[in-house]
């Protein structure tokens, strides 16, 4: 085998594909790229039996053939060449030689024949604009939970109802949810994908127009896979029953606050530094504004107030986890945010704060984002 290729085209295509791979994998196999060049260009493509990962580019092939070579080792050589055309070639030792300008790399082949097929899915399918599924990944995803001890909460449940395409993600502490439009198949679906992938797809795909996304697969093999000109990233469904957290949010919200979302963030952050960590930050929410108390371990104590408009009811007071707020306020998206002061059935147990965004004082923002925060107990 042997062709020519851009080097930005071709690094950008290499640091593609293996972005997705987990930087230590049990199997070594599963580090490779697969390289494929015939005479319509080369298909590059990076699998872990969870995800894959895999883009088409133009290149001027020679000898037609596939090679298997270290994705990170490839694509840490392919960003550091210099600004000239690519050759690559299997040489007559079996070996890859990477040239490029005056360097010339040689690097060991993997064995082909043992990399696993990637998959390919031809199931029901939709389009989503890049830049609001971009958006809605990164308001969404966070909230996921890390903790791999339960890991249906470590996944973004994507749910497909006429022409909307939800995501949730909780991890019993908070929930985020956004809607964004479907253009697509009359399908009731949904996928539970890992987090972590999606909010690769999310910063990949954000800028690419629109998004082909589909299902397909069943049993223990179903996949989703999403789209974007000449990328495709597939994943593996998470298997499990995703908690019924829509109906935790309420539906009345008369009860609520409105703030400014820079100045509020600035406060939280500034107050919050004398906590002990994972301490719950104070906030009273009163007509004249809101005033957030903290005291830490060392004696030291810190409050500041906030401009801010109660409407509907008395005032509150709260603790939340500043980090948790801090978070949900980057991922508002607007001037102002809507702080909302759920009630519950149980009189023992604190009710959520649902987290909105505010276009203005007076308006309700636009989007569909909303964000359930569950308050922490205060000591009094």
């Amino acid at each position: 085998m042997r062709f020519q290729v851009n080097r930005d085209v071709f690094s950008e295509a290499v640091s593609f594909v293996v972005k997705l791979l987990p930087q230590r994998n049990p199997q070594p196999i599963l580090a490779g790229v697969l390289i494929e060049a015939d005479g319509s260009g080369l298909t590059l493509s990076a699998f872990d039996y969870e995800a894959s990962a895999r883009t088409t580019i133009e290149a001027t092939v020679e000898t037609p053939g596939t090679i298997l070579v270290h994705g990170r080792l490839l694509s840490d050589i392919a960003s550091r060449l210099p600004n000239a055309p690519i050759e690559i070639a299997v040489e007559d030792d079996g070996s890859i030689s990477v040239t490029c300008g005056s360097a010339r790399f040689t690097l060991a082949a993997m064995p082909v024949e043992e990399y696993p097929s990637i998959p390919e899915v031809s199931g029901s399918s939709g389009v989503v604009p890049a830049d609001d599924f971009g958006t809605a990944i990164a308001q969404v995803g966070f909230a996921a939970s890390r903790d791999d001890v339960t890991p249906v909460l470590t996944g973004v449940q994507l749910e497909v109802s006429g022409q909307t395409l939800s995501l949730v993600a909780t991890d019993r502490y908070r929930v985020s949810l956004r809607d964004v439009p479907w253009d697509g198949e009359a399908v009731e679906a949904t996928a539970l994908v890992p987090a972590r992938t999606l909010l690769e797809v999310g910063k990949t795909f954000g800028h690419a127009g629109t998004i082909q996304i589909a299902f397909s697969g069943a049993g223990d093999r179903e996949i989703i896979a999403f789209t974007a000109g000449n990328k495709t990233v597939t994943s593996l469904l998470i298997k499990g029953n995703f908690p019924p957290v829509r109906r935790l949010f309420p539906e009345q919200t008369d009860h609520y606050a409105v703030v400014n979302t820079a100045d509020l963030v600035e406060a939280v952050r500034r107050v919050s530094l004398v906590l002990d960590r994972a301490a719950p930050l104070r906030f009273t929410f009163a007509s004249d504004g809101v005033t957030m108390d903290a005291s830490g371990s060392e004696h030291a104590r810190a409050s500041e107030s906030v401009d801010a408009i109660l409407s509907g009811g008395d005032e509150v007071t709260l603790g939340l986890n500043p980090q948790y707020l801090i978070e949900a306020l980057g991922a508002v998206k607007s001037e102002f945010v809507r702080v909302t002061f759920t009630s519950s059935d149980n009189a023992n147990k604190l009710s959520p704060v649902l987290i909105t965004s505010q276009t203005s004082v007076d308006q309700a923002g636009l989007d569909s984002f909303k964000y359930l925060l569950q308050p922490n107990l205060l000591l009094r």
